[in-house]
């Protein structure tokens, strides 16, 4: 059972979706322009508007934290180096950019400059870490070689962020069968998480813990 509802003209249409089968789950996501939020059937009135209103502003900030800026892009990068690679990427720019062509990601390593594509923009964190990575990583490595590897291996999720890459290049360029293209991430050649999940209580809606 569902019950859409429209907000003011700035925000988008919420559709509420109520289930017998969804016993203490509560979820949000986003389909076809609108919000949907999934409850438990057995919500009240009440517990339905407390939970529209949370999952909307949860959903909300899991995409801006998917949507930083160039000065946010800085800082991650920054966060990330240390993380990974020693701090000894230090890059002089960091910024997104719309003229990437086919490519995630460039850098310009005598320039230490990095422009990730806006194509990556709203992509889940842990692939937009990668480019950034990916991109950091050229500033001690150039090439593609063994070392350039080697410098992104301690990322756990490099192989799932570059699988997850070949299949957005895949659907994009509409290809039916055999390979998937060569999609390069930058100047040499070369996913669930669209959705907000709390577990609800069986009394009184209580905070959930931000995931």
């Amino acid at each position: 059972m569902s019950s859409p509802r429209r907000g003011p003209a700035a925000e988008p249409v919420v559709e509420v979706r109520r289930s017998r089968r969804r016993a203490r789950t509560v979820s949000a996501w986003r389909e076809d322009g609108r919000t949907v939020v999934a409850i438990p059937a057995r919500f009240t009135r009440a517990q339905e508007r407390e939970w529209v209103g949370r999952m909307v502003d949860r959903l909300a900030a899991q995409e801006r934290r998917r949507r930083p800026s160039d000065d946010q892009l800085v800082t991650r990068a920054t966060e990330l180096s240390r993380r990974y690679l020693g701090g000894r990427a230090v890059p002089t720019s960091v910024r997104w950019s719309s003229n990437q062509g086919r490519r995630w990601g460039s850098c310009t390593p005598s320039e230490g400059t990095i422009r990730i594509s806006d194509r990556v923009r709203g992509m889940p964190r842990w692939v937009l870490d990668y480019v950034l990575l990916h991109e950091l990583a050229h500033l001690l490595q150039p090439g593609h070689g063994e070392h350039f590897w080697a410098e992104l291996s301690t990322y756990p999720h490099t192989q799932r962020a570059r699988g997850f890459l070949e299949g957005c290049a895949f659907t994009r360029d509409g290809h039916d069968g055999g390979e998937p293209p060569d999609e390069p991430l930058d100047d040499e050649p070369a996913d669930d998480d669209d959705r907000v999940d709390v577990h609800a209580p069986d009394g009184e809606p209580a905070t959930a813990a931000t995931d």
